[in-house]
């Protein structure tokens, strides 16, 4: 990983886009609506970061660590986030639209009212995570781990939920029109008010 002093990183950050940033440390900074977009950031050490309004517009965060990051209302559309690990990052109202996030770490994140739509999250780990109003509409999370996930009123309409986990999830009120369930786990998930028009559901629940 490589440290930057602080002179280094306003140098880099004033550059001209895009930025070549793999393994950089830029942890516990303050970076509040950096524009850092097309930029490759794959590898590197955000964690705590605060980017909020940041604008990483498809950025390359490949197996990042953004821990703990702060990215209230930042764009991330196009963004590349295979393997990156967002453990308890704010994502509120991110947009993260035709993001890769397959096999990402999102364990306990907030991504209340975050748009996810059209993303792909196969295989992600959202265990715990707060997803209260998003949107997934036409999202893959084929695989995924949605356990103890609150999905309370979020829009999984055409979502693709094939043998994802979601054991004890939130889906109260959820929008889950026409998404596709075949094979996933929903042991005591709570589908009170969930819209299930057109839903494909796992066999257990179908009997």
């Amino acid at each position: 990983m490589s440290t930057l002093t602080q002179y280094q990183i306003f140098d880099l950050l004033n550059r001209p886009r895009p930025l070549w940033l793999v393994k950089a440390d830029l942890s516990d900074l303050t970076l509040i609506s950096v524009d850092l977009s097309n930029s490759n950031l794959s590898l590197a050490n955000l964690s705590r970061t605060d980017l909020n309004y940041a604008i990483l517009i498809s950025c390359n965060l490949t197996k990042a660590n953004l821990t703990l990051a702060n990215l209230f209302e930042a764009d991330l559309t196009f963004a590349i986030l295979s393997g990156a690990n967002l453990t308890r990052a704010n994502l509120t109202r991110a947009n993260l639209t035709k993001c890769e996030l397959s096999e990402a770490i999102l364990v306990e994140a907030n991504l209340s009212r975050a748009n996810l739509s059209k993303s792909n999250l196969q295989r992600a780990n959202m265990n715990t995570a707060v997803l209260t109003r998003a949107d997934l509409s036409k999202s893959n999370c084929s695989g995924a781990n949605l356990n103890h996930t609150n999905l309370q009123r979020a829009n999984l309409f055409e979502a693709d939920l094939s043998n994802a986990s979601l054991r004890e999830a939130d889906l109260r009120w959820a929008d889950l029109t026409a998404a596709n369930l075949r094979g996933a786990d929903l042991t005591n998930a709570n589908l009170e008010g969930a819209d299930l028009t057109d839903t494909i559901l796992p066999e257990f629940v179908i009997k």
